[in-house]
């Protein structure tokens, strides 16, 4: 995969950051929090998110079409998720919206998910967090990342996929954030630290290989 997107950062009196965590041959797709809370101009929380999921769908229908395990998460806060995560909330009370029974904490039906395609449903940034997502990975050595907030969960998530011994590879098409300078950000963090950031064109390119 040539296509190696942002740069890496460093410190110019130390070594480089930004080498290639890689991609195997063992990959899954993890699209992170593309609900209706976030996607849909309708609510409070949305944000243009529109070309990042159709990328994303383009991105599940080659995952499909070689057998990649496909995984989603959303937020909701229940009763229980709320005690969880109330230093969250506090910080970002307007993710209270994203009750159980509400439509924001649906699937953007855009992505087509199919019902033997896990949904986790979480309270925290990492979708490593509080959910059996390590488990259903067992075996995997690749996670592909797409979602939102590319500041926010998708690189916490790409953080934690990293401590659990998963290459993280993010296309850059499949992420989005409501700030832009934070989404660039990011995504510069996440390459010259944790992950891979990849054209799209390159990561299903990869996926094909399978």
């Amino acid at each position: 995969m040539a296509d190696r997107g942002a740069p890496g950062g460093g410190d110019a009196a130390g070594p480089p950051f930004g080498g290639a965590a890689g991609f195997g041959t063992r990959p899954a797709v993890l699209v992170v929090d593309l609900s209706r809370g976030f996607t849909d101009p309708a609510s409070p929380l949305a944000c243009d998110l529109d070309a990042v999921l159709g990328h994303t769908a383009a991105l599940l229908g080659v995952a499909r079409s070689r057998n990649v395990p496909v995984l989603f998460t959303t937020v909701v806060y229940d009763q229980a998720g709320e005690a969880a995560a109330a230093v969250f909330l506090r910080k970002a009370p307007a993710l209270g919206i994203l009750r159980p029974g509400t439509p924001w904490v649906e699937l953007d039906p855009r992505l087509g998910r199919r019902p033997s395609e896990p949904m986790l449903a979480k309270a925290h940034a990492s979708a490593f967090f509080g959910v059996p997502l390590a488990a259903l990975l067992a075996g995997r050595d690749t996670l592909v990342i797409c979602g939102a907030s590319t500041s926010g969960c998708v690189r916490a998530t790409v953080v934690d996929a990293m401590q659990h011994g998963l290459m993280p590879v993010v296309p850059r098409e499949c992420v989005g954030d409501r700030s832009a300078r934070a989404h660039e950000q990011a995504l510069e963090d996440i390459d010259g630290r944790y992950g891979d950031v990849r054209g799209v064109d390159a990561v299903r390119a990869a996926l094909e290989r399978v």
